[in-house]
């Protein structure tokens, strides 16, 4: 049986470098070396492997054998996880951390976490994020429990005495129906009509909203965890509920959701806050990221006639 050696890391890096300057020369020159010893350290990676790697033979410019191409993957590949490796550890020297929880109000804009988590995986390279998406007093709770160092909470975590909290911007949101629903089709909307009606309810496991209710009107609800399911029972015409206001835009251009103008509510603003716990404040990459929600909601205007949910 045959058994391959190991190659060192030094080996892996001048193979790699021939094949990306093009020859023995070239690999010589970026890595500042002889040429002498670039052939040397491949001649001995090719002892180790029992393979040629490169077919000199008939050519000034080395090609590469069959096993140097199924070779170069797997060089590239420990090449790739060692410089890894290297950042992550220079990271953690330096004070950053390794591993970032943050746990998001499933209110919040689509777009603007993905713009704000694209930016994050660009400055913080080597640092894994793991992200919850919760509703309601969820987010606040995982911050409370430890399983996220940092949240984009709603109105819920305000007042609570473990957690600092700093305004991170806001959402509209307005009850609508689909356009067949009794409700979309009363002009007017007479005062205690939602009440005959199920309201589709967005709620949680989350201790902090036990026995609690927000903007709940009716008497006949459905309660889902899921804000994307409520999106579609709301658009099959199954209730009435309130919904982000830039999330169910392209609806009410297409018409298959309607607003509607409720004469005890018309909406109302829906606030978010970047929460931590006091005694365990964010790291630099945690601290980064919260900073980038608060600028982006700093941006959001409070809209005339609306008041806090």
């Amino acid at each position: 049986m045959n058994i391959p050696g190991t190659p060192t890391l030094d080996q892996l890096r001048l193979f790699l470098a021939i094949v990306d300057c093009g020859s023995f020369a070239a690999a010589g020159r970026r890595l500042n070396r002889a040429v002498s010893v670039v052939s040397y350290g491949i001649a001995n990676l090719e002892a180790q492997l029992g393979v040629p790697l490169f077919d000199r033979a008939g050519t000034r410019r080395p090609t590469l054998t069959e096993a140097g191409r199924a070779v170069l993957a797997e060089a590239r590949a420990v090449a790739q996880g060692v410089d890894g490796l290297r950042a992550t550890v220079k990271g953690l020297l330096d004070g950053l951390e390794a591993e970032v929880n943050l746990a998001v109000d499933v209110m919040l804009p689509a777009p603007r976490l993905g713009r704000v988590l694209r930016d994050f995986a660009a400055a913080f390279p080597t640092v894994t994020l793991r992200l919850h998406v919760e509703a309601l007093g969820a987010v606040t709770a995982l911050v409370l429990d430890g399983k996220a160092v940092i949240g984009i909470s709603g109105p819920l975590a305000i007042g609570t005495a473990e957690i600092e909290a700093v305004a991170a911007g806001l959402v509209a949101m307005v009850p609508v129906a689909a356009p067949d629903h009794p409700l979309a089709r009363m002009a007017p909307i007479a005062p205690g009509a939602t009440r005959d009606h199920v309201q589709l309810v967005l709620t949680d496991r989350s201790p902090l909203t036990t026995g609690r209710d927000f903007s709940v009107m009716s008497p006949r609800t459905w309660r889902l965890a899921d804000l994307g399911a409520k999106h579609a029972l709301l658009r099959e015409g199954i209730g009435w509920g309130n919904m982000p206001l830039g999330l169910i835009e392209p609806d009410l251009v297409a018409g298959t959701l309607v607003r509607l103008e409720l004469p005890e509510q018309t909406g109302g603003l829906y606030r978010f806050s970047g929460i931590w716990r006091r005694d365990v404040p964010p790291g630099p990459a945690a601290g980064w990221l919260l900073r980038q929600f608060i600028e982006r909601g700093r941006q959001d205007g409070d809209t005339p006639g609306m008041a806090d949910v």
